[in-house]
């Protein structure tokens, strides 16, 4: 398959981007343990880490990480940029290992490979991105049943973990701050498209700035990095850049071990004696069976 200049534009936006954001992860952690040291830890409700450089240095770092996977969206479909967002997994594991001298054993090594497999297989067989002529289009797929559906359901959970949740056992459970960037991250991605189109169109002659569509994708953007970035911090104020690496490599490498495992459980397994004996009674008299039951 000859890939388009469009997606190789985007692929490469995309893994400069997972660089950018893999090396914040490092980085930011640095400035959030020196702030906790100094004030309220972030996991305690603390914002001690607004006053750390190291902390804005991450922050910066991940913005410039942002801006490249913002860029990508505009020219390669989502399918293709979002799940490149695993290689800032490698990154950050790997920079934990020689910054932070943390150690990174094998079920973290085995998940990374997983991630640069299943990064391959996505960028080979990446489909070509639609060509969407105005922001009005969009809008028409947005406002599609399926999609308000699952987007009320998704604010409807992310409303329920930040109410009910996370001031019960939030900071015991890291997946709770991990599922609600997750739901809000869904919808991120959407609105990033949608304004990353508009700002191509735009760019190209066709203002699409004039169109209220436009400036509502912008605002849903900007709330859904806002919630993201505190629940983010949360986070990781109470765990290892290795741990997150692995934890989230962990993820992956159960789903795919679980994949297989349903796929094959029946392979080359001859069948057990008693079913074989089973088998036999019935073809020679099958109320034998019906007596023994």
């Amino acid at each position: 398959m000859v890939a388009s200049i469009d997606n190789v534009r985007g692929l490469t936006l995309a893994m400069s981007s997972s660089a950018f954001i893999g090396s914040s992860f490092v980085i930011k952690k640095v400035g959030l343990k020196k702030a906790g040291d100094n004030g309220v830890r972030a996991a305690s409700g603390g914002f001690s880490y607004l006053y750390e450089p190291l902390w804005w240095l991450g922050m910066i770092t991940m913005i410039l990480g942002e801006v490249a996977n913002f860029a990508a969206y505009a020219f390669a479909p989502a399918v293709l940029v979002t799940p490149l967002g695993a290689l800032s997994i490698i990154f950050s594991a790997v920079l934990a290992h020689f910054i932070l001298k943390e150690n990174l054993h094998m079920f973290g090594v085995v998940g990374c490979i997983l991630c640069v497999v299943g990064s391959v297989g996505i960028v080979l067989h990446a489909p070509k991105e639609r060509k969407i002529d105005s922001m009005k289009e969009i809008w028409h797929l947005a406002t599609q049943p399926g999609f308000i559906v699952y987007s009320c359901v998704a604010v409807a959970c992310v409303l329920f973990l930040i109410f009910r949740v996370v001031e019960r056992s939030g900071h015991r459970l890291m997946l709770v701050y991990i599922a609600i960037c997750s739901l809000m991250g869904s919808l991120t991605v959407i609105s990033v498209k949608a304004v990353a189109i508009a700002l191509k169109l735009s760019f190209n002659g066709s203002n699409q700035f004039i169109y209220v569509q436009t400036w509502f994708f912008i605002v849903v953007v900007t709330i859904c990095c806002l919630v993201q970035l505190n629940y983010l911090n949360k986070d990781w104020a109470s765990q290892t850049a290795t741990q997150i690496a692995t934890q989230l490599c962990g993820f992956v490498t159960i789903v795919a071990g679980t994949f297989l495992l349903h796929k094959t459980r029946d392979m080359g397994n001859p069948p057990l004696p008693d079913q074989v004996c089973l088998e036999e009674a019935r073809e020679r008299d099958p109320r034998s069976t019906n007596s023994s039951s």
